[in-house]
């Protein structure tokens, strides 16, 4: 097993990740060894990039909420972990942050997943996350995985993106945060508090 900042350093020096560094941008993920859930997300927003810090912004304070944590545990505990599916912020789009690269994920995750040998829960956070993890598992749409998201227990938790820009799918979808997020903090303060 590749000790976390040798891993670091190889993503660093690859070729294709080449311009990120030349800007003095690091990779941005979490992956202590002593890692109970991890957080596998899309990338990281820009906030993120400049502050060497993953998310650390409106959507991350929604997310601890969801989770049940505050900041202090989520980052300095050693009991998160967090695995975006390209650790470079990817640039802007019309409607927001641009897609993760399609080969990053499979060529960086794994290597950096093993590093964490507790992990206990992966919260799937968002379409990409949920396709890379769930493959033909997942269900036709984001809506009905996270509805659906007892099928994929214990190993996988699927659920929404919490940006502002989802705003509109949480009010159409007024079950999301009556049932699925109480069960989410159920879960994660059993595997946090209770477990040990």
């Amino acid at each position: 097993m590749k000790r976390i900042d040798e891993l670091k350093l190889e993503i660093m020096q690859d070729p294709e990740n080449a311009e990120f560094t030349e800007r003095g941008w690091e990779p941005i993920f979490e992956a202590p060894p002593t890692a109970k859930i991890l957080i596998a997300s899309q990338a990281p927003g820009i906030k993120a990039q400049e502050s060497n810090k993953t998310f650390f912004d409106v959507s991350g304070n929604l997310l601890r909420e969801w989770l049940g944590v505050d900041e202090e545990l989520f980052y300095n505990s050693g009991l998160f972990g967090i695995v975006p599916m390209d650790y470079y912020f990817p640039g802007k789009g019309k409607h927001g942050d641009l897609p993760p690269r399609k080969e990053f994920a499979d060529k960086w995750n794994p290597k950096v997943i093993e590093a964490m040998p507790q992990l206990e829960l992966k919260i799937l956070i968002g379409a990409y996350a949920q396709k890379f993890y769930l493959g033909k598992e997942m269900k036709r749409n984001l809506t009905e995985t996270v509805r659906n998201y007892e099928e994929y227990l214990p190993e996988y938790f699927p659920v929404v993106h919490p940006s502002p820009l989802n705003i509109g799918w949480r009010r159409k979808n007024p079950w999301f945060e009556e049932t699925v997020v109480p069960d989410l903090q159920t879960r994660v303060h059993k595997i946090l508090f209770e477990n040990n």
